[in-house]
């Protein structure tokens, strides 16, 4: 029997060893895959570092959102911000912006800016900034890398807490240090690798709703990631790893809506939240007015959002926070030709004086309570 497993066993090797001889064999037109190397997060952290004040007013930022999301704090939080990056320039405008109204409405809204810079794909398209910061198509990934990290710190600097989707699980350790809250998006959440990557970071973060408005795939994803977990991996010098998580118990639902249409409305939010509770888990709800909650016209956002207050002031304490798209101005542009200033260029979103207008709006009517 042991000698017939040792036959097998060097069977096997032997094949595996021609078809690696095979394999180096082919020619480079042949080969479907060209790799160039990227620094490792280690590298960019320390070529880009967060100072030690900062690191600090990071941490203090996440408990303040945990506190929120807890319901230990009656605020409500607010996501807000461009659909996605494309220009450093209107970020950093939108950021002074959204820096300025966050004291202001400091009573009653928790502000923190999305800086949003990888995007999901259906099928093709500009990825976001991490991938093409060109905008071109050259995939400079190394330069999206670094001009990602900058402007989250950028953002970070002005006091504001940064916010993102996180989508590719690699990419993670380049940014989470720097971040307060993330999300996981409808397309991503029943992935068994990024409920992994989420058990093991140390904010908050929401599951989406799945993009056929299915719940139960968000809240399997907070059961998933509030376990420990081993799993693959790199570690922070990019190297293959085994990595072990202890779990994360800050995660949350955000409803987005789905084929069916809208999920913000009372009946809906009672339903996630049943749901929620009988699962065994808190019911923490953050509604994200864009998408199927707004029929994906931008304009209709602060509709949304008034719905939220108007729910809280009638006693629904599980919604916790909102999500708006919002640039400087209203609307989105294609990718081609000379692009206009501070306009989205993946959804379409609310300008910025509709954004700031329903923002204090909402925090007068919720300081009437």
């Amino acid at each position: 029997m042991n000698a017939t497993l040792s036959t097998l066993t060097n069977a096997v090797h032997g094949r595996l060893i021609d078809t690696a001889l095979a394999d180096a064999a082919l020619s480079e037109p042949s080969n479907p895959r060209h790799t160039l190397p990227l620094p490792s997060p280690a590298q960019l952290r320390q070529r880009l570092p967060c100072s030690p004040a900062l690191h600090g007013q990071i941490a203090e930022q996440r408990d303040a959102i945990r506190a929120v999301l807890n319901g230990d704090d009656d605020r409500l939080l607010v996501i807000v911000g461009p659909c996605s990056l494309h220009d450093p320039d209107s970020a950093m405008e939108y950021a002074q912006l959204l820096a300025e109204l966050a004291p202001q409405v400091s009573d009653q809204l928790l502000l923190m800016m999305r800086t949003y810079v990888e995007k999901p794909r259906t099928t093709v398209g500009w990825k976001g900034l991490m991938y093409d910061p060109h905008l071109d198509g050259t995939g400079d990934m190394a330069e999206g890398l670094a001009l990602s990290r900058r402007l989250m710190l950028s953002v970070a600097e002005l006091g504001l807490p940064v916010a993102t989707e996180l989508l590719q699980p690699m990419a993670a350790g380049y940014l989470d240090d720097l971040l307060g809250w993330a999300a996981i998006g409808a397309r991503t959440s029943e992935s068994q690798t990024h409920r992994e990557m989420v058990s093991g970071l140390g904010l908050p973060v929401g599951f989406k709703n799945g993009t056929d408005g299915s719940i139960s795939i968000a809240s399997d994803a907070m059961r998933s990631a509030a376990h420990g977990h081993q799993h693959f991996g790199l570690d922070e010098q990019g190297r293959p790893a085994m990595v072990q998580t202890r779990g994360n118990s800050d995660t949350h639902l955000v409803l987005r809506g789905g084929n069916g249409g809208a999920n913000y409305h009372p009946q809906a939010v009672a339903a996630a939240r049943q749901m929620l509770v009988g699962q065994g888990l808190e019911a923490r709800l953050v509604v994200d007015c864009s998408h199927a909650n707004s029929g994906k016209n931008p304009l209709l956002q602060p509709e949304v959002l008034a719905s939220v207050v108007e729910q809280r002031l009638a006693g629904d304490t599980s919604l916790r926070g909102v999500m708006l798209e919002s640039h400087l101005f209203d609307g989105c542009q294609p990718l081609s030709g000379q692009l206009a200033y501070g306009v989205s260029i993946t959804d379409a979103c609310l300008g910025w004086n509709a954004t700031e207008q329903a923002l204090l709006r909402a925090a007068e009517r919720l300081g009437g309570r």
